[in-house]
């Protein structure tokens, strides 16, 4: 899980922040934006998590990030206008502020440190994105499997509430093929699975499993 937009600023440009917008509540399940919406908004996530998907033209999903307390999302189509490329789904009740597209450029215009706070953001997805696609072709998909766990359980909470399919659209592989990472992760004793979910046990031998 990535972001911390929020987290990276100064507590006076936290303070600017949390006075533009206004704060909106989701259900589990709700989407905040659809892909090819308009853009005419920015969020900042408070509570809870939501998770970035985009789908094929045969109308499969495929997971491509989970967003937390701290993260903007939506913020480079907010910027430049253009039509949203994923759509943003809500994975628990969450609670997050929303920007105008317009009151956000002025926010970060009148804010360097809110300026460069959002690059760093940027640059982070985009090495993260980088290293993604050097793994699809370095790594087999239980040692994916394994760095995407341990990248999702950096935040503190060892619980990751994602179905195998959603596993399996972050890395690359199919269900199968997660079912066994799975497997093998478990006979390690690094990992616990129940409906849903997959608690992290050992999150610095994981690191080491997916090198």
């Amino acid at each position: 899980m990535t972001g911390g937009f929020a987290d990276a600023l100064s507590d006076a440009d936290r303070a600017a922040l949390a006075a533009c917008g206004q704060r909106r509540h989701y259900p589990r399940g709700a989407a905040l934006f659809h892909e090819g919406d308009d853009s005419d908004f920015v969020v900042v996530m408070l509570e809870g998590r939501i998770k970035v998907v985009v789908h094929g033209h045969d109308g499969t999903e495929t997971l491509l990030s989970v967003r937390g307390p701290g993260a903007i999302v939506g913020e480079l189509a907010g910027i430049d206008d253009s039509p949203r490329l994923a759509t943003a789904l809500a994975l628990d009740p969450v609670t997050v502020q929303v920007l105008p597209a317009r009151e956000f450029r002025e926010f970060v215009e009148q804010h360097p440190g809110a300026a460069v706070a959002l690059l760093r953001v940027v640059v982070g997805r985009l090495r993260e994105a980088d290293r993604r696609r050097a793994e699809f072709g370095a790594l087999d998909a239980t040692r994916r499997l394994a760095q995407l766990l341990a990248d999702l359980a950096a935040d503190g909470d060892p619980v990751v509430r994602l179905s195998q399919h959603e596993l399996a659209g972050m890395i690359g592989a199919s269900r199968e093929s997660v079912a066994r990472g799975l497997t093998a992760l478990r006979t390690e004793q690094v990992v616990a699975t129940s409906r849903r979910s997959v608690t992290v046990l050992d999150r610095e031998r994981l690191l080491d499993l997916a090198r």
